[in-house]
C-alpha cells in the first residue's frame, strides 16, 4: 500500500509541490490559517481534485471550524460534526478508526497545550486520556503532533513533542506514525521499528515548500 503524506498546508495547497497518486492520501492536520468554514470548503474542494482512492484527514491546531461549535457563545468545544459536514471528499478522523484493505489507521487532532489553539491539551493526564484512545492494533497512526524527541526540535533547540504520545506509540509500535505541526522538523524518521514521518508541507516562514512523503506499508 503506498501512501502519500502531507500535513499544515495552511491554505495554500494550491501552491505545493506535487502530489504523486498513491493508494491512501495522509493529511495531518492544519488544513487553514484561522479555520473559517470557508477554508475548509476551499480545503474539501482541492481534495476532490485529488486522483487518491482513499482520503485521511485530521484536523490541526489552526483548524478552529472543526473544533467550535457555531451557536456557542462561550468558548471552544469538541464537535465533530462541523468537519465532517463540511470534509466530503474525504474520511474524517477524529479519534476515529477506519481499515482499509486489512491495515488499520487511527487518527486524532490533540496536541499539549500552547497558546489556547484548536485542540489543545493539558500535558499529563488530561493529554494521555487521548492517547489512552490509541488501539493497540493500529497499523498507521495518524497525530498532528509530534512524539517528543522524534522530529520535534524547534528552532531555539527545544523538544516540544508530547512524552505521553511517544509512550504510547512504544506500546502499540505502529508501522508508521505521520504528524505534522512542527514545520521545521519536516522528514523520515526510523525508531523502534515504526517509521515517523514528519509531512509538514510549509515550513517555518509558512512557504509550502515541501515535497509530499511517499511511504509503502
Amino acid at each position: 500500500m503506498k501512501l502519500v503524506c502531507i500535513s499544515d498546508t495552511h491554505n495554500k495547497h494550491k501552491y505545493m509541490p506535487e502530489i504523486p497518486d498513491g493508494d491512501v492520501l495522509i493529511f495531518a492536520g492544519d488544513m487553514s490559517m484561522t479555520g473559517k468554514k470557508n477554508d475548509i470548503k476551499v480545503f474539501n474542494d482541492f481534495l476532490g481534485t485529488l486522483p487518491h482512492k482513499h482520503k485521511l484527514v485530521i484536523a490541526g491546531n489552526h483548524d478552529w471550524y472543526c473544533y467550535k461549535k457555531e451557536s456557542s457563545t462561550d468558548g471552544y468545544y469538541y464537535n465533530k460534526e462541523n468537519a465532517q459536514n463540511l470534509l466530503t471528499n474525504c474520511t474524517y478522523l477524529q479519534d476515529d478508526s477506519v481499515t482499509i484493505n486489512g491495515i488499520k489507521f487511527y487518527g486524532s487532532p490533540w496536541q499539549p497545550e500552547f497558546c489556547n489553539w484548536a485542540f489543545n491539551v493539558e500535558r499529563g493526564s488530561k493529554i494521555k486520556e487521548k492517547w489512552d484512545l490509541i488501539p493497540i492494533d493500529t497499523d498507521v497512526l495518524i497525530t498532528h503532533g509530534p512524539p517528543h524527541n522524534i522530529l520535534d526540535e524547534v528552532p531555539r533547540g527545544e523538544l516540544v513533542g508530547c512524552e505521553d504520545l511517544l509512550d504510547k506509540v512504544c506500546a502499540v509500535r505502529p508501522k508508521v506514525h505521520v504528524f505534522g505541526h512542527i514545520h521545521c522538523a519536516y522528514g523520515v524518521k526510523v525508531f523502534n521499528e515504526t517509521v515517523f514521518i514528519n509531512a509538514s508541507t510549509c515550513n517555518e516562514m509558512y512557504q509550502p515548500v515541501n515535497k509530499p512523503i511517499v511511504w509503502g506499508v
